[in-house]
């Protein structure tokens, strides 16, 4: 295992310098540097140390890559049907909604449209898998059709709705969870 490379994960993670680390574990910037890069084995009390200020157990610290999730199947989706818009969503990642991006995929029926959102500091990401789809965003409306990517900060009042005869089916991404 390679302690210095969790370390450094840990510390990236909550957001720290190695400097700022330094100062709350009382520890050199140098000497950071060095556990990160395994050029240094930092003592237990250390690293316990370590861990409190990277808000860590040292069983989670350890067992880490094995609690890690990577790969989400059919079975771990959430479904949400909204028969009077018509649109439906399945959320990917069943916990998305407490990390930083929230991917979902939604489905719109003919004359389908997602619901109205307030402006927030999301960034968002639509990719249209099939159909077109247009954007309502604040004054403005864009369209994408099929393998047409969006990408807008929603700072102004936003909707998505169906701009095609038929289904339409997008992947939506976005930041700071509001989905």
């Amino acid at each position: 295992m390679e302690v210095g490379q969790n370390i450094k994960r840990l510390r990236i993670k909550k957001g720290l310098t190695q400097e700022e680390l330094a100062e709350r574990t009382d520890l050199s910037k140098g000497y950071i540097s060095q556990i990160e890069r395994d050029l240094s084995s930092p003592s237990l009390e250390t690293l316990f140390d370590l861990l409190s200020v990277l808000g860590s157990s040292p069983k989670e610290f350890f067992d880490e890559d094995l609690n890690q999730k990577v790969v989400y199947t059919v079975d771990d989706r959430t479904t949400y049907v909204d028969e009077e818009r018509k649109y439906r969503t399945e959320w990917l990642i069943p916990e998305s909604n407490e990390k930083e991006m929230e991917p979902i995929l939604v489905t719109f029926c003919k004359n389908g449209e997602f619901k109205q959102y307030e402006p927030s500091r999301s960034e968002t990401l639509v990719y249209v898998l099939s159909g077109r789809v247009a954007l309502k965003l604040g004054h403005h409306t864009y369209f994408a059709k099929a393998g047409e990517t969006m990408y807008y900060v929603a700072s102004d009042s936003h909707q998505i709705v169906n701009d095609h005869d038929g289904e339409s089916e997008c992947l939506i991404v976005a930041t700071h969870s509001y989905l």
